[in-house]
């Protein structure tokens, strides 16, 4: 890292650790104490008798109280000299900090922050101590965050303290490194520019040896300034033509490729011509959220995100990971835009609502993990997504600019958490989201306005200070897809394209329109806005990710598998997987009605319903489900009469229908006559092409929304979306499937008919926040 023997030098020897009672200042001020090998005191030591006595008895300092303590808890750690010293003491509030600077003005701040629960858990166990835990409400609402302009950091106390120390001892070397590459002395502040933080290729993530390191900074001195601009792009790949690539290659010089599914043997040979064509060897990304899918026609499906947090079984998130990377290696593809670590906090959120592991921060860290550590048993590197993190607002950031509208304590202890787990169990890259985060903004930049507010893309606030700085992450920084509304609504194109690297950003994904993009950029370093340093930082960044997968070690020929690899996508044992994944993780949700088990032998005539949503940008049928869900249900024995719209009634040649008349053929008095049972199978996709989505009808009060729950035994099942009863509430019998494949239509089928059982578990996010969705 720039300055890396200064900031060992200069490591900063005086450290307060700060925050409300039971947060454990005296625990882990003593732990990081002995790891800087400096003595330890507890400022509470430091009180004159009056105060002691007024906390004991339950009655608040006044300011005038602690003046005279605070100018003691200066000086003892202005005396402490060379030596160093570590202090516990509230520093609740901005003044009373700098009244401790004003006697050691190098002091370095560590705040210890937990929620309130964790708080009064803690301080209600504590005993012999002299702050009664009903003065906790009293310390939050004083605490003032730290401010841009101190020296200091957050550590989320909501783990063991082992960890605690960890982060704590990374966040104080940290400080000592941005003080360093910033040229100031440990006795100055960051002031309100975000710090630059350069890339220590040496640690984690990278953990590159002496050769690698010299072959990174070699290559990046053997480039023209044209190669250096196009390593900073990863390109879409629409066409598989060998043609397609040399332009590619030879007019942009790209870092990395990403490539639309496709049969597995034509992307293969794609990545395969790709990497023989190129003089430093590409990142090749994938997007296998979902196992092998998300990178091949032909891969394996092997769950959502949702659904591997949706069963007690941890492990089937590592599976996902597994089966994932053996079969994106295959591909050729060494990286993965996966795991997803947003939080689903809003059930209106359907941009992640089946792509979040769960709805708390705790699941998704636990999940992630798994996926990581399964993935990574193959030769692939991480890029979690989407920083700041989705999940709050309900709108779609590729329809427009989302937000994470979470205070600054708050975040820190939900997505803040995450990031720190993630970070700190090894993920090399970080995908941003176009998502703003106006709370955080103005933590770093106080008052900034409504209309300043940035995606976190072009926010260097928040990729610098926050990621970098206090997050302490020292890999590589992607931006999501450039064409999201998200990102183009914030700037005009030439100049957001070089303001994202220039905010901390190391690639740019996707091109809108390649020449104008590379001149973008090009003019952007060329005019200043991207700095010389930044360049450099970013490609070395770029370059070390390549060398910790040893691609600097392969000959073109060999950094692609050779054909006969292919044989392990969609192989017989990663359907396996699947399907005991599947089987694993159907979710009853509700049965008030104790409608479940429907057999053949009890409910023969089955009306069956299919909801899509409509067709999507695939242009694929939105309803080529149900035949597999029909054909399954007839191998089960049951007789099956598919419901199908006036739109279908017509293409099927039939005249004088609409949607009138479809109402009054289907519900009639006679239906319970014809029909058993009614089953509504659900697989409504959308992406990308609205802010929300939710059930649409075939036609206004459709024929096939469930009126007929009181006449037959009805079942809805969900192939998708986990927040339907929100449109069908009435539904008394109501399943979440997870995915529309045949192994989870199949085991959906036997749970049913009561063959197996209900295994998987569901978050109170499918209840929409309505009392009528339990009924």
């Amino acid at each position: 890292m720039a300055g890396e023997s200064t900031a060992a030098a200069e490591k900063p020897r005086r450290i307060v650790v700060m925050g409300v009672s039971g947060c454990g200042k005296t625990t882990i001020g003593d732990l990081v104490a002995r790891a800087l090998g400096v003595p330890f005191l507890d400022g509470d030591s430091l009180h004159p008798v009056e105060n002691v006595a007024k906390m004991a008895a339950g009655t608040p300092l006044t300011d005038e109280d602690r003046w005279p303590w605070l100018a003691t808890v200066g000086t003892e750690l202005a005396n402490a000299g060379d030596g160093g010293l570590v202090l516990a003491c509230s520093a609740l509030r901005r003044s009373y900090r700098d009244a401790i600077r004003e006697k050691a003005p190098d002091t370095v701040f560590l705040h210890l922050h937990g929620s309130k629960e964790v708080l009064r858990e803690r301080t209600e166990g504590r005993s012999g101590h002299f702050m009664p835990p009903a003065l906790l409400d009293s310390q939050l609402a004083t605490l003032e965050p730290l401010d841009a302009d101190e020296a200091g950091f957050v550590v989320d106390i909501a783990v063991p303290v082992s960890e605690v120390v960890a982060e704590a001892l990374a966040g104080i070397a940290a400080v000592a490194g941005s003080k360093a590459q910033a040229g100031i002395s440990p006795a100055g502040t960051a002031g309100t520019q975000a710090r630059q933080f350069d890339v220590d290729l040496q640690a984690a993530p990278f953990n590159l040896d002496d050769d690698a390191v010299a072959w990174v900074d070699s290559t990046i001195r053997g480039m023209s300034l044209e190669e250096k601009i196009g390593q900073l792009f990863i390109n879409h790949n629409n066409d598989y033509s060998p043609e397609y690539l040399d332009g590619v290659l030879e007019n942009y010089h790209v870092g990395g490729m990403r490539y639309r599914p496709g049969p597995s043997a034509a992307v293969q040979e794609h990545i395969r011509y790709a990497q023989s064509k190129t003089r430093i060897p590409l990142l090749v990304a994938s997007n296998p959220e979902m196992g092998g899918a998300g990178s091949c026609d032909d891969g394996t499906f092997v769950s959502t995100h949702l659904q591997a947090g949706s069963h007690p079984d941890k492990s089937i998130a590592r599976k996902m990971g597994q089966v994932a990377g053996v079969e994106t290696a295959a591909l050729g593809c060494n990286w993965a835009f996966a795991p997803i670590v947003d939080i689903h906090y809003n059930w209106r959120n359907t941009v992640i609502s089946t792509r979040a592991f769960g709805n708390t921060p705790e699941i998704v860290v636990e999940r992630a993990k798994e996926y990581f550590d399964g993935i990574s048993e193959s030769p692939t590197v991480c890029a979690i997504k989407h920083f700041p993190g989705d999940g709050v607002d309900e709108r779609d950031q590729h329809v427009v600019t989302s937000y994470n509208t979470l205070g600054y304590a708050e975040w820190n202890s939900s997505y803040g958490h995450v990031y720190r787990e993630m970070i700190g169990h090894g993920v090399q890259s970080i995908m941003v989201g176009h998502i703003g985060a106006p709370e955080l903004t103005r933590h770093f930049r106080p008052g900034t306005e409504d209309r300043d507010i940035l995606p976190a893309t072009l926010a260097p606030e928040l990729l610098q200070d926050l990621l970098r700085g206090e997050l302490g992450f020292n890999g590589l920084i992607l931006t999501d897809a450039s064409q999201m509304v998200g990102l183009t609504q914030a700037k005009k194109r030439k100049d957001l394209v070089p303001a994202t690297i220039a905010a901390g950003c190391d690639m740019f994904l996707f091109f809108r329109n390649p020449a104008e993009d590379f001149q973008y950029m090009l003019d952007g370093y060329k005019s200043g806005v991207i700095s010389d340093q930044r360049l450099h930082d970013a490609l070395r960044r770029i370059l070390g990710l390549k060398a910790s997968l040893g691609l600097h070690k392969k000959p073109g020929a060999e950094l692609v598998p050779p054909a006969e690899a292919l044989r392990l996508i969609g192989s017989e044992a990663h359907l396996a997987v699947a399907a005991e994944i599947a089987d694993k993780t159907v979710t009853l949700i509700k049965d008030t009605a104790g409608n479940l088990p429907i057999t053949p032998e009890t409910h023969k005539r089955i009306r069956l319903y299919g909801i899509s949503g409509g067709s999507d940008f695939t242009r694929a049928d939105p309803l080529a489900y149900l035949d597999t869900v029909k054909e399954e249900l007839e191998i089960a024995g049951f007789e099956v009469h598919l419901f199908k719209t006036a739109e279908q009634r017509e293409a099927a040649g039939e005249a004088g229908v609409n949607f009138m008349s479809v109402i009054s053929d289907e519900a009639t008095g006679d239906y319970a006559d014809k029909y058993d049972a009614a089953f509504v199978f659900a697989c409504v996709l959308g992406f990308a092409q609205e802010a929300a989505i939710r059930i649409k009808w075939s036609s206004p009060m459709a024929a096939e929304i469930p009126w007929y729950v009181t006449e037959v035994p009805t079942v809805f099942v969900s192939l998708n979306q986990p927040n339907h009863l929100i449109d069908v509430p009435m539904v008394k019998t109501a399943i979440n499937a997870h995915a529309g494949t045949r192994e989870a239509i199949r085991a959906t089928i036997q749970k049913i008919q009561g063959k197996s059982e209900f295994q998987g578990t569901f978050n109170e996010n499918v209840f929409c926040d309505s009392f009528d969705t339990r009924l």
